[in-house]
């Protein structure tokens, strides 16, 4: 069923791998524990479906007690096609979690690192280490007691563009971001891309020594708040030290 599928949405069963050298090539997957997460989640759409069927069907027969014949038999009819398409897209809907949860490939090489997902949408992102200027390992209370990560990784420029919606300004369109949704290995594939990011920088690669440095120093685990507040500090002191200027040459 899943070959046939992804044969009739053209969708490749696997992605090919990002630049780099095939041999450092690693590939990563979502947990099983984000597969029952999923499960989980289908599960309680599931059961809030059944129950607003239920009160709509006690609700329709309450009101049609006093409607015609032929208006009650319509309403049952639109009831019977209500029930029809919940028991069709229940197989349906399960099929598409589980291949939500197949389809999802995370690759990282010496050089650069690659995150495929979706089925009817299908989202390829790739990403150069040169490029990368944060990574963040998140982890919700559900996430903890399942011991599941999402790693977050931005970095400036490339392709499968993903907005930063913190980011203002016409650089917003220049941040991508990318999601190791579901792993439960974040700190090693967090490491692992700071082991090659340093690499790349040592090696020259990149388009700055600025972006590599920054990049190593997001990830090494400083936050965006810390590097506002040292920058809001600077222009404090900036303008400190030039009004200081300014009142000494007043006095002479």
């Amino acid at each position: 069923m899943k070959a046939w599928l992804c044969r009739w949405l053209k969708v490749p069963p696997e992605p090919t791998l990002p630049p780099g050298s095939r041999e450092s090539a690693q590939v990563f997957r979502a947990a099983l524990n984000y597969y029952r997460l999923l499960l989980l989640r289908w599960a309680g759409a599931q059961v809030s479906a059944v129950i607003g069927i239920m009160v709509s069907l006690a609700f329709l027969r309450g009101i049609s007690q006093g409607w015609s014949e032929q208006l009650r038999f319509w309403v049952e009819a639109a009831e019977y096609a209500g029930i029809a398409f919940y028991v069709i897209q229940v197989p349906f809907t399960f099929l598409m979690v589980r291949l939500d949860y197949e389809l999802r490939w995370y690759i990282v090489t010496d050089r650069s690192l690659r995150i495929r997902s979706g089925l009817l949408h299908v989202r390829e992102m790739t990403m150069t280490f040169a490029n990368i200027q944060h990574l963040a390992v998140h982890q919700g209370p559900l996430q903890r007691l399942l011991g599941l990560y999402d790693l977050k990784v931005r970095t400036a420029g490339g392709g499968g563009a993903e907005p930063d919606p913190h980011q203002q300004g016409s650089n917003s369109s220049a941040t991508h971001i990318g999601h190791f949704h579901g792993v439960d290995n974040a700190p090693v594939i967090r490491d692992l891309i700071l082991e090659r990011m340093k690499r790349a920088h040592d090696a020259g690669l990149g388009d700055t020594d600025d972006v590599a440095d920054s990049g190593l120093a997001h990830a090494a685990g400083e936050g965006d708040g810390m590097d506002e507040f040292r920058s809001a500090m600077a222009a404090v002191r900036t303008e400190t030290e030039a009004l200081h200027r300014t009142l000494t040459h007043e006095r002479r």
